[in-house]
């Protein structure tokens, strides 16, 4: 979860609302209690976001 929180720029709650709203790649399940975001899945749905400028 940091280095997906790092990478998005987004914290922890956001994250898991967007999950559970569809919005957000879903992990995938590496055990019984680990789960892992799929890089390629993270860069197109970053890819796909619109740019926003400070």
């Amino acid at each position: 979860m940091p280095s997906v929180m790092q990478m998005t720029g987004l914290g922890r709650s956001t994250i898991y609302r967007l999950i559970a709203q569809q919005q957000f790649p879903c992990p995938v399940r590496l055990g019984a209690r680990a789960v892992a975001c799929r890089r390629s899945e993270l860069d197109l749905w970053s890819q796909s976001r619109p740019a926003t400028s400070h």
